[in-house]
């Protein structure tokens, strides 16, 4: 910085000013600005960041958690969340969990080791005493993907997973007239798990089936795993008229385990996704899903975010992001 100064002609408060505008209220004239800028260039200067923090107290970086970075929904959020916080001058950190306690965990032991301005998560296994503890810890603003946790200093978006998988289990019992259903959900372990599951059942009782005659299957989220319930689902007697799949990159890997053996969908079984991942246009036939709007939901809450960062004192916000039944070829 010292540098700087001496080529531009300036002191080196001033050359602070002009990297620091956001933070000062000293005007710089425009010809000033110009000169230091010119010498920053010239010698090709990169303000310490590390340093820059240490005076302002702020890091212009924000670090986000998500679940699996292969499945096609959370890089949608992570965009989201990267564009906007480009517009705020702040860079984004990305850490991938897998679904994985432990790296949860990690992630929460890193944020308490290094310092950021805010921290965006999608929690599957973290407890709200988990997230207390994390802001206990770094009193750093926190937003937060997932139904299960109310915390009045943590900021939360979420969609009705319930209601959405209850609302298309009834579509197609009344409007497709299936009545033969199968159901690939995740365990309890996963919190949307319990929740969709529920869903299922309640609109299966509603129209009053027979539980018991409803195929119930488990997975993992992933394609691979997907997979493996379609080949379990050749070697029954029979299909379901009408399967509901917990998420796309599952009912993909469903569907793709049954074509290879020639079983037509939906001739022989209708199939229905859950989130709208890019890939369920690209599979043919088109997969039926029930859209979640990732890009909405990163928006959502890296707004959240910024507004707390602005002011910490915010009473929690909870943000509800409608489903929408988006229909297509499979069913």
């Amino acid at each position: 910085m010292r540098d700087v100064a001496t080529l531009a002609g300036v002191s080196q408060p001033t050359v602070s000013r002009v990297l620091n505008q956001k933070y000062t209220t000293i005007p710089i004239s425009d010809e000033t600005r110009m000169k230091v800028i010119a010498a920053i260039d010239a010698l090709g200067y990169r303000p310490n960041m590390h340093a820059r923090s240490l005076r302002t107290q702020q890091t212009q970086l924000i670090a986000v958690l998500v679940a699996d970075i292969t499945n096609s929904f959370y890089p949608q959020i992570a965009r989201s969340i990267q564009q906007i916080a480009r517009h705020h001058g702040y860079d984004v950190m990305i850490s991938n969990s897998d679904h994985v306690h432990e790296y949860e965990q990690h992630f929460c032991e890193t944020m308490i080791r290094r310092t950021v301005d805010g921290i965006i998560l999608v929690p599957f296994h973290l407890t709200e005493f988990d997230l207390h503890e994390l802001y206990r810890e770094t009193k750093t603003p926190i937003a937060v993907l997932g139904q299960q946790i109310n915390h009045p200093q943590i900021d939360v978006v979420y969609g009705d997973d319930e209601m959405g998988v209850y609302e298309v289990t009834d579509w197609l019992i009344h409007e497709k007239k299936h009545c033969r259903l199968g159901y690939v959900g995740v365990s309890d372990v996963f919190p949307p798990g319990e929740r969709r599951r529920r869903g299922f059942l309640r609109a299966v009782e509603h129209a009053n089936i027979d539980v018991q005659t409803v195929c119930m299957l488990e997975s993992d989220f992933t394609l691979e795993g997907g997979k493996q319930i379609g080949q379990y689902l050749l070697r029954l007697d029979s299909l379901p008229s009408a399967l509901v799949v917990a998420n796309d990159t599952m009912a993909l890997g469903i569907m793709l385990a049954l074509q290879d053996r020639g079983i037509r969908i939906p001739e022989d079984i209708a199939i229905v996704g859950y989130d709208n991942i890019p890939e369920t246009t690209i599979i043919r036939p088109t997969l039926t899903t029930l859209e979640q709007n990732p890009a909405e939901i990163g928006t959502t809450l890296v707004n959240l975010l910024f507004e707390r960062i602005e002011n910490p004192d915010l009473p929690s916000r909870r943000i509800k992001i409608p489903n929408k039944l988006i229909i297509r070829n499979s069913t």
